[in-house]
């Protein structure tokens, strides 16, 4: 009777045991994943960041460079030879000046691109139909969003590492079906950038700056 009652209390403490280790499993998992509004509060506190880059083409070929940033609205990307293409987003528009290309800066208006929805001056995820997915890849929350009254520009997805939460990639996937990957170097965040380096009109590309 004392073996059967001592084997049944073996048998019970391993399974509540390892109904313990599940729920505490899936609780790690679930808090791994930032939640939207945590991210949201993160971007909005974002004023100033600078730092490298290294950018995935949808050819498949790799540029490098560094990126400003100055929210809201605003950012910089200089990168390096051979390209010395210059990227500028600010007052309202993106301007791009590449060196190997005759014609002067091309210019579109930023909120008919992705990257609003990063430099929106207020980010709210939860709003209906931007987010259309969110996710955990096993190392960072990954959002796909959308602007949710221009869906057809397409969608950028950002990933998040978390403790302290970071901006570490985005993947812009345009109207035309194409796919551009971002991903960040470590970022000095903070400090003041003058409003100089995202003044779009006097883009120009770095062999003439």
């Amino acid at each position: 009777m004392a073996d059967h009652l001592s084997k049944d209390l073996h048998m019970m403490t391993r399974l509540f045991s390892s109904i313990a280790a599940i729920a505490l499993s899936a609780g790690a998992a679930l808090a791994e994943k930032l939640p939207l509004n945590e991210i949201s509060s993160y971007l909005n506190d974002l004023q100033t960041a600078q730092g490298e880059f290294t950018q995935i083409n949808d050819d498949g070929s790799i540029d490098t460079g560094r990126i400003y940033i100055k929210r809201p609205g605003r950012m910089r990307f200089e990168y390096d030879p051979p390209s010395n293409a210059l990227v500028v987003a600010g007052s309202g528009e993106v301007v791009v000046s590449d060196p190997k290309s005759n014609q002067g800066g091309d210019s579109y208006p930023l909120g008919r691109t992705p990257l609003s929805l990063i430099l929106a001056r207020d980010i709210d995820l939860s709003q209906a139909r931007m987010v259309v997915g969110h996710d955990f890849d096993g190392t960072a929350t990954v959002v796909t969003a959308q602007d949710p009254k221009n869906p057809e520009i397409g969608t950028i997805q950002i990933k998040f590492t978390a403790d302290p939460v970071e901006l570490r990639q985005w993947v812009i996937n345009d109207s035309a079906g194409s796919q551009t990957t971002v991903v960040l170097g470590e970022m000095t965040t903070g400090g003041n950038l003058s409003n100089r380096l995202f003044d779009t009109r006097n883009v120009q590309p770095a062999q003439d700056r």
